[in-house]
């Protein structure tokens, strides 16, 4: 994949972090953030804006550095098998800041890049439901990472088809991030739940002190 373009606009992380960063602002307690997939690009930019939040937990999930992009990542590691099954449409309508495409997996090839670990009804409907990404989210630069100044956690997929784990182990050691290594696709959270929740305890207890019955809200 190509290096990132020259950023013009709005990065679509920072446009994204802003939603949820006024989300966390209002809740009056400490917060774990949790992202998957891009969703970790979106919440290294909102921890920067949010004082509550104490951690950073990223479940095979992009933790990027000041100035990069996800494609970025992405050319710098072995292509996965996700490279080859993308399917790319322009929007129909022109979007504020000029044109744009979205990115989405072939049906047909979704649920074994993506979720073979799990249930076949359950990646059937996946592949129906799934939602694109703007082609901008990928190449929109990041700010100063949030991880940098904050204590962070990384649920790395070591059979991921579509994030290398290569790649996940490199930003988990880049971040300086506590390491849980998961047997599983790109959709370890819900092929082993269990695990990644027991992550986000972890983070939630050593990050506040605060046992079971006391935690921080998880709103993403």
């Amino acid at each position: 994949m190509p290096p990132c373009a020259p950023q013009r606009t709005r990065c679509a992380a920072c446009h994204d972090a802003a939603s949820l960063t006024n989300v966390v602002r209002a809740i009056d307690v400490p917060v774990v953030l949790v992202g998957h997939g891009y969703g970790g690009a979106v919440i290294t930019h909102a921890a920067t804006d949010a004082d509550n939040v104490v951690a950073l937990c990223y479940v095979a999930a992009f933790g990027l550095d000041f100035g990069e992009c996800v494609l970025d990542i992405t050319s710098r590691f072995p292509p996965t098998p996700a490279a080859d099954v993308t399917c790319t449409v322009d929007f129909p309508a022109r979007p504020p800041g000029g044109p744009d495409s979205e990115l989405h997996i072939s049906e047909g090839r979704f649920p074994q890049v993506y979720a073979a670990d799990l249930p076949l009804h359950v990646r059937n409907v996946m592949s129906v439901a799934q939602r694109p990404i703007a082609h901008r989210a990928l190449t929109s630069r990041s700010g100063p990472p949030a991880w940098a100044s904050k204590p962070s956690w990384y649920a790395i997929a070591t059979a991921d088809r579509m994030l290398s784990p290569t790649a996940q182990r490199f930003m988990a050691q880049r971040m300086a991030a506590t390491e849980h290594v998961l047997d599983g696709l790109h959709a370890v959270a819900l092929s082993q739940p269990e695990a990644v929740v027991a992550m986000i305890r972890e983070a939630v207890e050593q990050s506040t002190g605060r046992g079971d019955g006391d935690r921080p809200r998880l709103p993403f």
